[in-house]
């Protein structure tokens, strides 16, 4: 059956024919039949080079032999215990030792419970209410976070989402990214503040790069405020390196928060930072967190294998860097828009100058955009089907595959 049937079905079943509004590809979404590498096979019969990678989990590209063989062991025996095993303190000890900030970790299930779960803690921890977000930063669907991007700093949040109580996000500011004059203003004339939550590099927007000195800038404000900081490494984490961006710009977070690629393809999430914050989560201390699939040892024992791979394998952050720059090379060429890279994450902005902040990437054009992810499409390249996504590579690219990409970069951007 093609795509186009699948999605006919799909719509009288799901809302929007969807399990997650990103995947709503117009006229309809491509339905995969399988993937193996780096590539993925259509029920359409295409063939595609794939940049999207589940957005970013599978650095080591998709049914990773050890990865898979990881979870055929565990299969073996069980899947779900509703008790603790021992692949929780493994994947924990590896985690903790890669981050400095980190002392004690929680698993949960996904990425959206994690930063959840570290809000609450941190409003556990300081006796505050209110929260500060970096515009166009995301970090999950849950209720605190879906705040209108743009209702800036000096007005209280506005919900995203019908559904949301207005009261709970009036706890919810924003400033700009790259802004740290911004975020001193606001903490200066608000005392009931109880963290800064934000992407170190962000990512569901870009990747949109930090200035330089702005981690450090804003790590230096929120301590001397007695603001704790979130760094969400959902996307960053073992993304951008071993100990991911705490490691990379040097800057020491009280909680962080992870996902994607620690689970190695599978579902998880974690919140982690200092032992006299986390032992505050139940049932150590007070703040409730609980859920039936966290520690799940399917998840645990995928992240463990995908970690030790990397540890195992430095080499591998630089032949993605390497191949980034390549693609991007090729696309600075074209003389149209800005190519952002970091390591192996990069994007194409149909914008010039590259975007700094939320508001310049909503000036991107966006139509152009559109014309060139077909293009690519057509050249069999999948990249995330908007503007505001940003594309990956993996340990399975191939450098026919790095060829290929560049190749389709060079004709798509240049029509």
């Amino acid at each position: 059956m093609k795509s186009s049937d699948l999605f006919s079905r799909a719509k009288t079943l799901m809302p929007g024919g969807v399990s997650s509004p990103v995947r709503a590809i117009k006229p309809y979404p491509f339905y995969v039949e399988r993937a193996a590498g780096s590539h993925l096979t259509t029920v359409d019969g295409a063939d595609l080079v794939d940049c999207c990678l589940g957005y970013g989990p599978l650095i080591l590209g998709h049914a990773h032999p050890g990865v898979r063989e990881a979870i055929g062991r565990q299969l073996d025996k069980g899947w779900l215990y509703g008790t603790p095993s021992p692949l929780e303190i493994d994947l924990a000890e590896l985690i903790t030792g890669d981050h400095p900030g980190i002392d004690m970790i929680r698993f949960v299930s996904s990425g959206s419970e994690a930063t959840m779960a570290a809000i609450r803690l941190a409003r556990g921890y300081t006796g505050k209410q209110d929260i500060i977000k970096v515009e166009g930063g995301f970090h999950g669907a849950h209720d605190a976070v879906l705040v209108k991007a743009g209702s800036g700093a000096t007005t209280l949040g506005v919900p995203d989402s019908a559904g949301v109580l207005a009261d709970l996000v009036a706890h919810t500011r924003q400033v700009p990214y790259n802004d740290p004059e911004a975020l001193e203003t606001l903490l200066a004339g608000n005392d009931d503040v109880a963290a800064f939550i934000l992407e170190p590099i962000m990512g569901n927007i870009g990747p949109v790069l930090p200035d330089d000195d702005y981690l450090a800038d804003v790590r230096e404000i929120t301590a001397a405020y007695d603001v704790l900081l979130i760094l969400d490494e959902v996307i960053t984490g073992y993304r951008v390196g071993i100990g991911g961006a705490e490691v990379l710009y040097g800057v020491k977070p009280d909680i962080a928060t992870f996902g994607k690629i620690i689970g190695g393809g599978l579902p998880i999430g974690a919140f982690g930072g200092r032992s006299d914050i986390m032992e505050l989560v139940a049932p150590a201390g007070p703040v409730y967190q609980a859920g039936t699939f966290s520690g799940n040892p399917v998840s645990l024992a995928a992240g463990s294998a995908a970690l030790r791979y990397l540890h195992e394998h430095p080499e591998i952050y630089r032949r993605l860097d390497d191949a980034t720059r390549a693609i991007g090379e090729v696309a600075a060429d074209a003389g149209r828009g800005s190519f952002v890279r970091i390591g192996s994450a990069f994007k194409h902005f149909f914008r010039d100058p590259a975007p700094r902040n939320y508001r310049e990437v909503k000036e991107c054009d966006t139509e152009a955009f559109g014309r060139f992810w077909k293009a690519m499409l057509d050249a069999g390249v999948f990249l995330p089907p908007s503007q505001f996504e940003t594309n990956f590579l993996s340990a399975a690219h191939t450098e026919r595959d790095i060829e290929q990409i560049a190749d389709a970069y060079g004709s798509c951007l240049f029509a």
